[in-house]
């Protein structure tokens, strides 16, 4: 992967980086020249760090990381990993939030604390390491946010309440902090990742899996981090070297009187469907609307 234009002296967090995809964000942006905090929590003492792993791999390729060990869920993990970054770097540029946990349980088989579980780490470690550095980005008028989210997040998927739950979640999270950040170069986008890593081990091929190494993810995690986005507000998927846009949409606006079965069929199946880039253009839209 060739080192991305944009980065070089950036400081910058990535949760979840000890595998996968985590791992392969903080490694291509240490070989862009961004000084990297590599944050993944250490389970078991016993065993060695895969954050430090990562660490060493980037100090190995001449660039500078530093481990981070916070549980991403712990409410004060956020603060504890934006004042490692003061401290050993003195800055922080940029927020890649990556921690994530998978489910496979339907909604009827769960308990609460099974889905708490699940939003604790996949929503709220985000806004806990967002949550902490959002003000220093406002201040200093610079930084890029980049949330992770999922197809899941975007359209749902069976044996996966939560977890879709708390991606979707994500995306309102960014489409708001993007319109927050907007006059002080703070642009904040949501990642939705396809790749072969050990949450998806399970659900891919050997082929599939072959095609889909997370370092086809990468670059692109690399240039949202960069001084070179331009964007601020999208979901983008990404997989394979390859991406597009998703985005939600609203489509024209049906009357209803006495038959609202009618009015409901006209209105899933009536085009154009329109794409708003805040709420109170929707709302605007709506109320000005010429009903069908």
């Amino acid at each position: 992967m060739d080192a991305q234009p944009g980065l070089a002296g950036k400081v910058i967090i990535v949760t979840g980086a000890g595998k996968g995809l985590g791992r392969a964000y903080a490694i291509q942006l240490g070989r862009s020249g961004a000084k990297v905090i590599v944050n993944n929590r250490w389970r078991d003492r016993a065993e060695p760090s895969s954050a430090d792993a990562v660490v060493a791999e980037i100090a190995a390729a001449g660039g500078q990381a530093i481990a981070s060990h916070h549980a991403a869920d712990e409410p004060a993990s956020g603060e504890a990993m934006v004042a490692l970054a003061q401290e050993r770097f003195g800055r922080l540029d940029g927020v890649l939030a990556n921690a994530g946990v998978p489910e496979s349980a339907t909604f009827g088989r769960q308990t609460l604390a099974d889905f708490h579980g699940v939003f604790d780490t996949n929503f709220f470690g985000t806004l806990h390491i967002v949550h902490a550095a959002w003000k220093i980005m406002l201040a200093q008028k610079y930084g890029r946010v980049v949330v992770s989210t999922s197809s899941a997040g975007l359209h749902g998927n069976h044996g996966m309440p939560a977890y879709s739950a708390s991606k979707a979640a994500l995306i309102g999270l960014m489409r708001a902090l993007s319109l927050e950040g907007a006059r002080a170069n703070v642009r904040v986008n949501a990642l939705a990742p396809y790749a072969a890593t050990p949450m998806t081990s399970g659900y891919l091929s050997d082929d599939v899996a072959r095609r889909m190494p997370p370092e086809g993810v990468a670059p692109l995690a690399a240039w949202l981090m960069s001084e070179a986005c331009d964007i601020s507000g999208e979901v983008l998927v990404a997989g394979a070297g390859r991406l597009r846009r998703a985005r939600a949409l609203e489509g024209p606006v049906v009357a209803f009187g006495s038959n609202v079965g009618a009015a409901v069929h006209a209105a899933v199946e009536a085009l154009p469907n329109v794409a708003f880039t805040h709420a109170n253009a929707a709302w605007d839209s709506y109320m000005t609307a010429v009903p069908n």
